[in-house]
């Protein structure tokens, strides 16, 4: 097999590659959610890196923004299927191998 730069295993691996985009749709998992309660849920990222991890969730079809005046996001069809697929998958091997990570 020949991978090439625009395969399909490199759009699903940009999907990871920033550092607050799985932790935001990790977060949102339980259903809509406020952005402030988003915040509060997800310690250490910034207001802006939330921000920004929406934008491209959005962008990507993971992560829709409920109409209406309040700031509520959720996760699509797409996004519910990468939480529970791919996303849970990597952190099943995450916490099995927390020592080996953590002494990198």
């Amino acid at each position: 097999m020949t991978f090439v730069s625009d395969c399909h295993v490199r759009a699903a691996a940009d999907l990871i590659s920033h550092t607050w985009d799985p932790v935001v749709v990790s977060a949102l998992r339980p259903g809509p959610t406020r952005r402030g309660v988003l915040l509060e849920r997800i310690a250490g990222v910034s207001d802006k890196a939330l921000t920004e991890s929406l934008r491209r969730l959005v962008a990507h079809g993971l992560v829709a923004r409920a109409p209406g005046g309040a700031a509520v996001y959720e996760l699509t069809p797409l996004g519910a299927s990468f939480a529970r697929g791919p996303l849970a998958h990597l952190a099943t091997w995450a916490v099995e191998h927390q020592d080996e990570l953590a002494a990198m």
